[in-house]
């Protein structure tokens, strides 16, 4: 059984944080990097983040750089998003996908994908 879940999203203040986890079931999370997407109303998905598996190395975004922390934890299977300083355009369903070893720019590339979790940011 082949589960990829998404959590922790929610409605915040305008400066607010959350914490998304990404927690695989069914097959080992280690040898993939996770990419996290996001997707608003009306809008094309948008990747703001991914950690490779390789090497650990990580990329953001312009629009989240220096508000949003990406880090795994293999041990338990889980990705996590961690996200600070909320603004209302960071309101969308936030994705995480898998990928084998690398971090790539379109998501036609992500071999999973879970069914993604609300973040709204009030004004």
């Amino acid at each position: 059984q082949v589960q990829l879940v998404e959590s922790g999203g929610g409605l915040v203040q305008s400066g607010g944080s959350l914490r998304l986890s990404c927690a695989a079931s069914g097959f080992p999370l280690d040898r993939y990097a996770i990419g996290w997407f996001r997707q608003a109303s009306g809008k094309q998905r948008e990747k703001i983040s991914c950690i490779s598996s390789s090497d650990g190395s990580t990329y953001y975004a312009d629009s989240v750089k220096g508000r949003f922390s990406i880090s795994r934890d293999n041990a338990k299977n889980t990705g996590y998003l961690q996200m600070n300083s909320l603004k209302p355009e960071d309101t969308a369903v936030y994705y995480c996908a898998l990928e084998l070893v690398s971090c790539s720019d379109s998501y036609f590339a992500y071999d999973y994908w879970g069914q993604g979790t609300q973040v709204t940011v009030s004004s």
